[in-house]
């Protein structure tokens, strides 16, 4: 039987045999979701699908694309908060 943190089926799991002709079985956290734009809820290109872990290894600009607010919004809805913050700074 598997040890406790390995039980649940948040595990992707995956049966090997060994060089020395052995059973076992792999375990290991499956992919995240997409990252989501907070407006319109598509996904955001830029963002990778990793886990946390591993995405505070790579380096800063493979994180998100190069706008603000990039790991948030995409790029069309980013583009209307600007040209609405603009408007109203302008009245």
């Amino acid at each position: 039987m598997p040890r406790p943190g390995l039980r649940s089926k948040a595990q992707a799991r995956k049966k090997l045999k060994t060089p020395g002709h052995i059973n076992v079985t792999h375990y290991w956290r499956r992919k995240p979701s997409k990252a989501h734009c907070a407006i319109c809820k598509k996904p955001l290109q830029a963002v990778p699908r990793l886990r946390p872990s591993k995405f505070k290894k790579i380096n800063r600009v493979s994180r998100r694309a190069n706008r603000p607010e990039s790991g948030k919004y995409c790029a069309k809805c980013l583009q209307t908060i600007i040209k609405e913050s603009v408007w109203q700074t302008s009245d």
